[in-house]
């Protein structure tokens, strides 16, 4: 496959449930305000993977985080490729990323990252604005409103044209050489 139909894809997931993720909260200078935490542990998973290049995201929110679960987001991946390409796929060392039972795509390589390192991922920052933006600070009655908590979510994250190209390029991780005048 030539290298310039070949896209690079991040991928993760983030766990969001009952015992959500508290931030900051602007309040007035000298109050400080309450932030309910559940003591319940009902959760969802969003796996989310981001093309910059093309600024285009496939996400799904699943129960679980294990080989089943990321072998069904490969495959929504692997759909929303375009025909005739190629998506070379960036993600950490979870287990369930780096087994052996992962389906075999024709049009999806796999790249492991170091471990330990999720600052090379930009996926950690879909994450970031994702819980500062909708999912922080909340409490839930129910698995599908958190389900429904984390759709909406991703949604409107994806749906603000060029917000994954704007928070998810990096200069590192292209695959057409550019020419520098030296």
């Amino acid at each position: 496959m030539p290298i310039e139909q070949v896209d690079i894809w991040f991928q993760d997931e983030m766990r969001i449930g009952q015992r959500g993720t508290q931030t900051r909260l602007w309040a007035r200078k000298g109050t400080r305000p309450r932030v309910v935490r559940q003591q319940q542990s009902e959760s969802a998973y969003i796996f989310g993977a981001v093309c910059p290049q093309r600024d285009v995201a496939v996400g799904l929110v699943l129960p679980f985080a294990n080989t089943q679960t990321m072998a069904l987001h490969l495959e929504a991946i692997s759909q929303a490729v375009p025909p005739g390409r190629h998506a070379l796929l960036i993600l950490d060392q979870a287990g369930w990323h780096t087994t052996l039972k992962l389906p075999q795509l024709p049009n999806l390589s796999l790249l492991t990252l170091p471990a330990a390192s999720p600052e090379l991922n930009p996926a950690e920052q879909v994450w970031q604005q994702l819980r500062d933006r909708s999912l922080a600070n909340r409490c839930y009655d129910s698995y599908e409103q958190i389900v429904d908590a984390c759709c909406d979510a991703w949604n409107k994250f994806t749906q603000i044209p060029g917000a994954i190209r704007s928070l998810c390029s990096r200069s590192w991780a292209c695959l057409t050489p550019t020419l520098t005048k030296t």
